[in-house]
């Protein structure tokens, strides 16, 4: 044997011990040693991320080929069932990484991010456009095998996203197919990371004699984030976080620091180092040409034909039943605000929209004698999270147990074994409150893992991530939420209940893995009991004195419960309006902003004092997190929530048992059956909207 053939042996001898080593350190090549089989946060390394991702996608790809190279004839187990198990290694890391990307961004996660996006795109293109398995696949679907309920749903879910993945487009097309998805998931990508730095970027730093009009909670907090950015003593700082900006301009007396403000916020990604107009320009012609490529009119047609509403004319047939009487509302709201504006400025000052905030609370406080700070210290985040849970417990019969000893992501993480009845362990639940610098804005509930039965019989179940950017504790005060953040904690605990109670063998179908115009209903009904006296009396006692909130400030809140809805609904509505806009479009268009955004307000006649609830270019919902001509789903499912909620109101007991059941019959389910037919074997009827409309305050009667 000759020394080069040698020396070639050793390097590759070490090259392949090196490469087992590596793989040995990794902590997603081997099953983790935790409770429940959580993630090993501890362990994970970002250098680990991509060596596992290049494996899971391998395997993957190993797993497909044997499915395509089986002799034996397609069936719904070795061709439909099959494919839906492969992919677990891939599935795992994915989880992760993307989860932590969006609570623990770092300059390290976001190379990841861009490196592997592509790679995935072509990944799951590489299966999609697969003639042979698709092939197979669709032999299963015409040949109606004898199935139960949930196999025939996952086979017809199965081909269905074949088709809707570019199955059926042309081969000539099919590279251009590729191009488009590799390029929408990398734009989709750098929109979100630049509403991140932009966010992060600002702060407005105020000195003691610029407080004006701010609680001592308000002040404490930004002092806080003064100490936080490193500001000097005496210092204050408002950043365009939330539990920041939102109070400022609510509270603040100063009419120039509440424009600096606004307008800093509103403007965000507009120009500069993360301007997102040329991204969304780019996203919303590239959806366009893909979903003609699919065979559609309009990106909206693709996405909604895979989900309740269907069509977009129906989307916007929801929207204008509510924007119209939403739209009258807001402009009286305005004539009033208007009023009180000229008392303090003078006859020719006209109302801005750093202005509506303000002047909403002041009149709020006059007609109703309520203010946020005399709510807060009844709804400390502990009792808020206390409630949501008590709730969940007296309809399902569940228990919460917190458990410090399972890992978490960061320090500031709880962990909940979430428990049956009988004692059994259904769900592990992360809840992660406080903002961070790494830190997506928003609140949102996702999976580490989802609900499904393995290939061995044993139910696996589902680790949950609930996120939200609450204030934090300050001063030895407890973090205290405005009745608004009350509400979204119970909220996203709604989704988290759709993954808990998941009773599904097949993990595509599990938990909110349902379309997106019936996932905000599970978790938008659980607001209903956040508001209801009866529940509130339980759960928002003073943090102090621990005293339940009094029964003069419920009958405030009752009266108030109407008061700005016009407001409320209409930014939220021509938020909904303005993605059907980018999204109903049928040409190749050049969007220039603002104009397009402009224009798209000006049609539906929103006032001047009021703008969309998310300004097109941080505007994440519809640009990063799926819900392209989607955000009318908060509407729509609002008609399903307020309907749903109704039954217990009528009776006569808010945590009925039949009730309870009938609702848990929808939550476990996931999309396993008809998702209308669930909704009707629970309700006995199709959704009816008046419940919704006389909640808002926006019948005739204004009642």
């Amino acid at each position: 044997m000759n020394r080069k053939l040698m020396a070639g042996l050793g390097a590759l001898l070490l090259l392949t011990s090196a490469c087992n080593k590596n793989k040995m350190n990794n902590p997603f090549f081997s099953p983790w040693d935790t409770p429940y089989g959580i993630p090993a946060f501890d362990a994970i390394r970002p250098e680990h991320y991509l060596p596992a991702f290049r494996e899971g996608m391998k395997q993957q790809k190993a797993e497909v080929a044997a499915i395509v190279a089986n002799r034996e004839a397609p069936t719904f187990d070795n061709t439909i069932e099959a494919l839906e198990r492969s992919g677990e290694l891939l599935n795992s890391v994915s989880s992760v990484f993307f989860n932590l990307a969006e609570s623990n961004h770092t300059a390290e996660m976001e190379a990841i991010e861009e490196e592997v996006t592509p790679l995935l795109s072509a990944h799951n293109d590489d299966i999609n456009l697969n003639a042979e398995l698709f092939a197979r696949v669709k032999a299963v679907y015409d040949s109606r095998p004898s199935l139960d309920e949930e196999q025939q749903r996952l086979l017809d879910e199965t081909f269905k996203n074949f088709v809707r993945n570019g199955a059926n487009v042309p081969v000539e097309h099919q590279e251009r197919f590729r191009q488009l998805n590799e390029q929408l998931a990398q734009l989709e990508m750098r929109f979100g990371n630049n509403v991140l730095k932009a966010t992060n970027a600002y702060t407005l730093l105020l000195d003691e004699g610029q407080l004006g009009g701010l609680t001592q909670s308000q002040i404490a907090a930004a002092k806080a984030d003064a100490e936080a950015c490193g500001a000097g003593e005496g210092k204050y700082a408002i950043t365009l976080q939330a539990p920041s900006w939102e109070p400022f301009l609510t509270n603040s007396t100063s009419r120039e620091l509440r424009q600096r403000v606004w307008q800093a916020y509103s403007s965000r990604c507009m120009d500069g180092d993360f301007d997102n107009r040329a991204i969304i320009d780019s996203l919303v012609n590239l959806r366009l040409e893909r979903a003609q490529l699919l065979g559609y009119e309009s990106h909206a047609a693709y996405v909604l034909d895979d989900c309740l509403a269907k069509t977009p004319q129906n989307v916007y047939d929801c929207l204008m039943q509510i924007w119209t009487p939403a739209l009258q509302k807001a402009k009286t709201e305005r004539d009033a605000y208007q009023q009180l504006l000229k008392q303090d400025c003078g006859d020719t000052a006209q109302l801005q929209p750093w202005d509506w905030r303000f002047y909403a609370e002041r009149l709020r406080q006059a007609r109703y004698d309520l203010d946020d700070d005399t709510l807060r210290p009844y709804f400390s985040l502990e009792n808020v999270r206390r409630g949501a849970f008590d709730v969940a417990s007296e309809l399902y019969g569940i228990r919460f147990k917190e458990n410090p000893a399972l890992p978490v992501y960061d320090k500031e993480v709880c962990a909940f074994e979430v428990e049956e009845a009988d004692g059994s362990t259904i769900a592990i639940l992360y809840m992660d409150f406080f903002p961070r610098s790494s830190k997506r804005s928003g609140a949102w509930m996702t999976n580490f893992r989802e609900q499904y039965v393995d290939a061995a019989g044993h139910n696996v179940i589902p680790i949950i991530q609930v996120v939200t950017n609450f204030t934090r504790p300050t001063n030895g005060v407890p973090s205290l939420l405005s009745f608004d953040e009350a509400e979204t904690l119970f909220h996203e605990f709604g989704h988290a209940l759709h993954s808990i109670l998941s009773r599904c063998r097949y993990r595509s179908l599990s938990g909110t893995n349902v379309p997106r115009d019936f996932v905000e209903m599970p978790s938008q009904i659980m607001e209903n009991w956040c508001r209801h006296p009866q529940v509130m009396r339980r759960f928002a006692h003073h943090y102090v004195t621990e005293k339940p909130i009094p029964d003069t400030l419920i009958s405030k809140l009752e009266a108030a419960a109407t008061y700005g809805q016009g407001f409320a609904n209409t930014e939220l509505l021509a938020a909904s309006l303005l993605d059907m806009d980018y999204h109903t479009l049928t040409r190749p268009t050049r969007v220039e902003l603002p104009d397009f955004e402009e224009n798209a307000m000006k049609r539906i006649g929103l006032i001047p004092e009021i703008i969309s609830r998310y300004r097109s270019c941080y505007f994440q919902h519809i640009f990063t997190t799926g819900y392209s001509a989607g955000y009318y789903s908060y509407t729509w499912t609002a008609i399903l929530d307020a309907d749903a909620f109704q039954a217990f109101v009528e009776s006569g007991d808010l945590y009925n048992p039949e009730l309870a059941r009938r609702f848990r019959n929808i939550l476990e389910h996931g999309n396993t059956k008809d998702l209308m037919s669930l909704y009707v074997a629970f309700r006995g009827r199709e959704p009816r909207v008046e419940a919704l409309l006389r909640n808002r305050g926006l019948t005739s009667d204004g009642k």
